[in-house]
C-alpha cells in the first residue's frame, strides 16, 4: 500500500441518546445520510453485523470495510484498499468518539472531521424533528 501512516482520534458532543447514535452508526440507510461525500455499496442489509464486508467510495477510491465488532456502544471496522488500517467508533449518551489509523494517500483526519460534523448535523436534525 502506498501512502502515509496516519492516526487520529476525535471526540465530539452530540445532542442525542446512545440508542439514536447507535442507529446512525449501525444502520446503512442512516449511514448514507451522514457519510457524504462517500458512497456505500447499494445492497447492504438493514444493520451492520460482525463478519460482513462492504465498500465505500470517495470518488474513484474504494475502501473495503470489514465489521469486526458491532454492538450498542462500539463499531470496529478493518479497512483495506484505499486505506489499510482500522476505524473504531465508540459512543454513549451525548458523545461520539472516532479513532482511525492506517496507511493511505487520503487525508484521514479531514475525512474523519467531515464525517463527525455530518453525523452531528444528522443527529441534531432527527432530534429536532
Amino acid at each position: 500500500m502506498f501512502g502515509i501512516y496516519q492516526q487520529s482520534q476525535l471526540r465530539i458532543e452530540v445532542d442525542a441518546s446512545e440508542s439514536k447514535i447507535s442507529q446512525c452508526l449501525l444502520r446503512p440507510e442512516q449511514i448514507r445520510q451522514w457519510m457524504l461525500p462517500n458512497r456505500l455499496s447499494p445492497d447492504l442489509p438493514n444493520a451492520l453485523t460482525v463478519g460482513m464486508q462492504f465498500t465505500s467510495w470517495l470518488g474513484p477510491v474504494a475502501v473495503v470495510h470489514r465489521v469486526e465488532q458491532a454492538s450498542t456502544r462500539c463499531l470496529w471496522l478493518l479497512l483495506s484498499q484505499g486505506i489499510d488500517g482500522y476505524h473504531r467508533w465508540q459512543w454513549g449518551d451525548g458523545w461520539v468518539q472516532s479513532s482511525i489509523e492506517g496507511v493511505s494517500m487520503l487525508p484521514l483526519n479531514l475525512g474523519q472531521t467531515v464525517s463527525l460534523l455530518n453525523l452531528r448535523r444528522v443527529l441534531a436534525d432527527t432530534h429536532n424533528a
